[in-house]
């Protein structure tokens, strides 16, 4: 089975400007987007065999990258003055 990249940028390509403005600009998203990053690296490796572990535990992380992409699109529509 394929593992899906599910990259901040994959998965909202239309805020690519945004991305990287705020990346730059506030901690706190790059923070949020860092952990983004961890947890879909952490996730991708899980999914494809890399590492092992519990049903459960892949289903927790998948609902964290969840909730932090949810609060990161909401940041990249207030950056991008709610265009999008």
């Amino acid at each position: 089975m394929p593992v899906t990249n599910h990259s901040l940028a994959n998965e909202l390509p239309e805020f690519k400007t945004q991305i990287h403005n705020l990346k730059m600009t506030d901690n706190h998203f790059s923070r949020l987007h860092d952990e983004y990053g961890e947890v879909d690296h952490e996730i991708h490796r899980i999914e494809s065999g890399v590492e092992n572990t519990s049903d459960e535990y892949l289903e927790e992380l998948k609902k964290k990258r969840l909730f932090l992409k949810d609060s990161l699109y909401e940041m990249l529509k207030k950056e991008a003055g709610g265009a999008a």
